[in-house]
This record gives structure tokens, sequence and C-alpha cells, in this order.
């Protein structure tokens, strides 16, 4: 790459980290070709895109956004990284990621932002467990409405308790 594309790919890559909902570092090293296709393939579905990138141009970009300094530490970026940008559910792109792993053992989280929040590999790895945030709006919806359900269970009950004893006094 020749110095004109290295700026342009840095500010462009700039613009990216200061518009994404969640940026996870992951180290790839160890993946075939077809795995990576499979893996940038299912990230895709998932409102994501992974992007290979020089260690340098990240740092780079990172700074030129004055991103949180833990995640373009030198420490962090060391080995094959790859950039996992996720531009609308911030969660989603983890998940993927989680389940990948789980089903080829690799690749290795190493730090990300998730809607402006730094977490460690431990973190990510915690994020990818949950569900989606479809699933955990239903369960939040189910949680409101069974409280409602009993309530107004609880509100009918001593009605229905007068009108058998007015039935009853009625009746005899």
């Amino acid at each position: 790459m020749k110095k004109a594309e290295k700026v342009l790919f840095v500010d462009n890559l700039a613009r990216e980290l200061q518009d994404a909902k969640s940026v996870v570092l992951m180290n790839y090293s160890g993946l075939s070709v077809k795995v990576q296709q499979d893996l940038k393939a299912r990230l895709k579905e998932a409102g994501a895109r992974m992007i290979v990138v020089k260690n340098t141009l990240l740092k780079r970009a990172g700074e030129a956004v004055k991103i949180d300094p833990n995640l373009i530490k030198d420490e962090v970026l060391t080995g094959q990284t790859a950039l996992i940008i996720a531009d609308n559910d911030p969660v989603a792109p983890i998940s993927v990621l989680g389940k990948f792993m789980k089903e080829f053992d690799l690749p290795k989280f190493k730090v990300g932002l998730v809607e402006g929040s730094f977490q460690d590999a431990e973190g990510l790895a915690k994020l990818s467990t949950l569900p989606g945030r479809d699933a955990l709006l239903g369960q939040l919806l189910g949680s409101l409405m069974s409280n409602l359900q009993n309530f107004v269970f609880t509100l009918q009950n001593p009605m229905q308790k007068l009108v058998y004893a007015l039935n009853a006094k009625a009746s005899a």
C-alpha cells in the first residue's frame, strides 16, 4: 500500500470507528480462508463486517477519533488482528462470534467497545452468551404482561366473591 492509500484508508477507518455501535478486535490466526469467508457471511447477516487491518493503521485511526486508549494499546495490537464493526445491533455480531468460537475453537476475542463501553475478552465472552435483542425484548414483554395479568386477577377475585355471596343471598 502506498502512503497516499494508507492515509485514505486510515481516514475511512476512523470514520467507521466513530460511527460504529460496537467494535471488536479479535485474533484470527489459524482460520483458513474458507472458514474466514464463512465467518464474514455470518457477520454480514448480523449487520456487521469483518476487516483485516494492520495494527499500525488501526492505531492511527483510533488515535484520530480519540477512541478508548485501552482498545489500541500495544499489548492488544500484537499478532493478527481482525476488526468487527457493527452499525446497528451492537451485541448481535458478538453473539455470532461466540457461537462461531464454540464451533471452531477460533478466533479469540482481544478487546472491544460496545456502545462506548470498553470490554475485555472476558466481558465480550459474557456478552456473546446473551440472547439477541428481539429475544430480550420478548422476555421483557412477557415479564411485564405476567405482572399485569396477576394484578388484574387480584382485582377481579374479590369482586367475584362478592357476586357469589350476593347470588347466594338472593336465592336463599
